[in-house]
């Protein structure tokens, strides 16, 4: 099911019927098949969030009218929570309605709905549920966002992270967290060494988004956390963290992550084949690299593939191609296959592609194919 596309397809009349079969258990009455047709009637031409509020809806207006009344009857659908890579878009996909319910419809009940979110969490995710209450309830949501952080459960854990991210995809952004990062930075403390890869990848991810927009908060809390949490588990947050910043060739970023010398590696050789490219298809890169240095060096090496828009323009596509450790004087010669061919995320446009090679941040050599379509 990843990504939006592929998600969507799952939100009709069977999602409705599926969970509708599992509230009836719960709810006498409940009508499955009228809940079922409506959605069916609804979601033609609608895109994965707009086809999840319409099962919300639909919950709505069969459920008690009580709202802590009928919040009750979809926890008790929930079933168990999940465990360490469970994954809440594949086994418990069809409770996205649930979440979205106590988004749209709980924001008079707060005390009620924080309790729902985490009980939803532990199950699928209540990352973009939480968002409204950050902005309508802020002191009341920020104080359960502060215990959810040191919370047993690593689902719970992991949305205190995610559910305050300033850029979280597919959701609102949260602007008093774009202007002033230092609140969540607080609630990442207590996860810097957590013990749970799914609650680090959230906390690399909110850092990250931090870095695009407070670079140099984001470098002092990455630096301090290295030094005040030397595990394992810290230095992995970091290096994912700042890989926003690594991107832009920042020195500091790089150095943090033990990568240094660009200045004196030598790129001898680029070569991209075939030059002529149609569509789908794959370009083989090969690059040869000396470090001119008497000292050695670990350095991160990176392709730049400048995609050509419809408008004519390109946009850059930074892919990696690895952190390679050169001796004195020491030559590496290095290669990679990519793939050229559309994705949900990008389309191709024909045109001249231009690539570039990038050693710590530095572009050192360009090439380029030509794109046939």
């Amino acid at each position: 099911m990843a990504g939006e596309y592929g998600l969507k397809r799952h939100f009709d009349g069977g999602a409705a019927r599926l969970l509708g079969g599992m509230v009836a258990e719960h709810h006498a009455g409940f009508d499955v098949e009228g809940y079922a047709a409506e959605v069916e009637r609804r979601i033609p031409g609608l895109e994965l969030k707009d086809r999840v509020l319409v099962l919300a809806e639909g919950l709505r207006d069969r459920l008690p009218a009580d709202y802590p009344a009928a919040v009750a009857v979809l926890l008790a659908v929930l079933g168990d929570e999940l465990g360490e890579g469970g994954g809440m878009f594949n086994t418990s996909w069809f409770l996205m309605p649930v979440a979205r319910f106590v988004e749209e419809f709980g924001l008079d009940h707060p005390e009620v709905s924080l309790d729902a979110i985490e009980e939803i969490t532990k199950r699928h995710t209540g990352e973009y549920a939480i968002r409204p209450y950050v902005e309508r309830h802020y002191e009341l949501t920020m104080a359960r966002v502060a215990r959810w952080a040191r919370d047993p459960s690593l689902n719970v854990r992991r949305l205190a992270s995610e559910g305050v991210r300033p850029r979280l995809p597919w959701a609102r952004t949260l602007h008093r967290f774009v202007d002033d990062p230092h609140p969540v930075l607080e609630i990442l403390e207590p996860l810097r060494s957590d013990p749970s890869e799914y609650v680090r990848k959230s906390v690399a991810n909110h850092l990250n988004d931090i870095a695009r927009d407070h670079p140099e908060i984001a470098l002092a809390t990455a630096t301090r956390w290295s030094r005040e949490s030397p595990t394992d588990e810290t230095a992995w947050i970091v290096k994912h963290a700042l890989r926003v910043l690594v991107k832009k060739g920042d020195q500091r970023a790089l150095a943090l992550l033990g990568a240094t010398g660009g200045e004196h590696i030598t790129v001898h050789g680029l070569r991209l084949w075939p030059r002529d490219l149609q569509l789908p298809g794959t370009v083989a890169l090969q690059v040869d690299l000396e470090n001119t240095d008497t000292a050695r060096h670990s350095v991160a090496v990176d392709y730049v593939v400048h995609h050509v828009r419809k408008n004519g323009r390109t946009i850059p596509k930074v892919f990696k191609l690895g952190v390679v450790d050169l001796g004195p004087g020491e030559r590496r010669t290095l290669e990679k296959s990519h793939a050229v061919r559309e994705v949900t995320t990008r389309a191709y446009y024909p045109g001249e592609h231009v690539v570039d090679i990038q050693v710590n941040g530095l572009a050192l050599a360009s090439d380029a194919f030509e794109l046939r379509t």
